[in-house]
């Protein structure tokens, strides 16, 4: 019997979460029951899991079981840029390995047209933008990066435009940075409320369980997961809960637990949305790993996203909140000065489940069981695909794709303990100092 140690707690200040249109969560698991299959987290990996088994398995039933409300979750806490090209940040170019970039290319396309073709085909009111980003700097170090990520689309042949600072007011309203690189293929989001609307059109054969943390697992020819009201007893256990994965016994310091936070601000008033200028909605990226993410929405509110802190349980901090808010204010007032009484309405703390290596896990765990964890911050589109894919390797399909994410080695093994935390903060720490006024 595996005891499920750490169980995700995020804290209840998330604006996307409560600026989503409300939805009644699916009630929780009670008593014993048993399925084929079992998916234990519902986030874009799982609930894409869980949709295409459905597919592949008209006649059997899918159990998609949630610790916590669906889009109450990181999938919910994202900055909502559902990205499309490769940005291999160890790579001199961010390209990299050109086959390798063009493989990553098709998985993250893959993971944006199913999402596309989904909230069309279900009407899912999340605010999508298929409007490109914006990835700017304003240190010297931060127009390097540009400049080589630039000459990295040459290669892979993918569009772009330089954007010079005199231009950059007319598109997002701020003369905060000396150059942008604009890329056209991303499209933006609210995700707790795609989340939301994928958890509410999955069909038929898949019966979702909300507020279910899954406290005790027993491996073995059938599994039993055990929570506080009773069990579930499956023939394969899919896990799609990232760094929790940790907690089931797979990947044990292999992957980092690392919280970002974001501020969202009340929505502008007209004068205000005059008075900043630039389109109406558009979403920035940092230069710099460790610098600020900034986007204006569809309904006028600012949101701003920066600071990391690792939590080696998984769960939210309230006091690194209050903290990193204070950091949000003074970089909203850098960016936006006509803005100053503008405030903030909501701030919030979401994980990510990073490996050292920037690699994630796909396919057999043990026996029976099987996963697909640690998107390393890209859980939109990489987290969508490789739910999917993972469903269709299971039915039997071989492709491409699937060959790619077999063929990874995986997230490796991080230091022992007390090295490993005094090595990520030190690291986060002096990131951040060297993003100066990316920051």
């Amino acid at each position: 019997m595996t005891k499920v140690t750490h169980l995700p707690a995020d804290d209840a200040s998330c604006g996307w979460y409560h600026l989503s249109k409300p939805r009644q969560p699916r009630p929780g698991h009670y008593g014993k029951r048993s399925a084929r299959w079992v998916i234990v987290g519902a986030g874009f990996t799982g609930l894409a899991a869980a949709r295409q088994l459905a597919l592949n398995f008209p006649a059997e039933e899918i159990v998609l079981v949630e610790a916590q409300a669906v889009g109450f979750g990181p999938s919910g806490r994202n900055a909502g840029f559902a990205i499309d090209l490769p940005h291999d940040i160890g790579a001199d170019d961010y390209i990299g390995d050109i086959a390798t970039a063009r493989t990553i290319l098709k998985l993250n396309l893959l993971g944006q047209s199913l999402l596309k073709e989904l909230v069309e085909r279900h009407a899912i009111d999340c605010q999508l933008q298929a409007c490109g980003k914006y990835q700017a700097a304003i240190e010297d170090r931060g127009i390097a990066v540009l400049d080589a990520y630039r000459r990295g689309l040459d290669k892979l042949g993918q569009a772009y435009e330089m954007i010079e600072a005199d231009e950059l007011p007319a598109h997002i309203g701020t003369r905060f940075y000396r150059k942008a690189l604009f890329t056209p293929g991303t499209a933006l989001i609210q995700p707790a409320a795609l989340v939301k609307g994928l958890a509410d059109t999955l069909p038929g054969n898949v019966t979702l369980y909300e507020h279910t943390p899954i406290t005790e697992v027993e491996y073995g020819d059938r599994i039993v997961l055990g929570h506080a009201n009773g069990s579930i007893t499956t023939d394969r256990l899919i896990l799609t809960n990232n760094a929790f994965g940790m907690s089931f016994g797979f990947l044990k310091g292999k992957m980092l637990p690392v919280f970002t936070y974001a501020s969202l601000t009340r929505p502008l008033a007209p004068e205000e949305q005059v008075r900043l200028g630039g389109k109406p909605y558009w979403g920035v990226i940092p230069a710099d790993t460790f610098g600020t993410t900034v986007r204006r929405t569809p309904d006028n509110r600012l949101l701003i996203r920066n600071s990391f802190s690792f939590n080696p349980d998984g769960r939210s901090n309230a006091t690194l909140i209050d903290r990193f808010a204070h950091r949000h204010r003074a970089s909203f007032e850098c960016r936006f000065p006509s803005l100053l009484d503008v405030g903030f309405e909501y701030s919030w703390g979401g994980s990510l489940a990073l490996a050292r290596n920037h690699m994630s896990q796909f396919g057999q765990l043990a026996p029976n069981v099987y996963g697909a964890l640690c998107c390393n911050g890209l859980g939109v589109t990489r987290g969508t695909a490789t739910g999917k894919l993972l469903a269709d390797w299971l039915a039997g399909e071989r492709n491409e794709l699937i060959d790619f994410l077999q063929s990874a080695p995986g997230p490796n093994t991080n230091p022992p303990e007390p090295f490993l935390s005094l090595g990520v903060n030190l690291n986060l720490k002096w990131g951040q100092y060297r993003a100066g006024r990316e920051s």
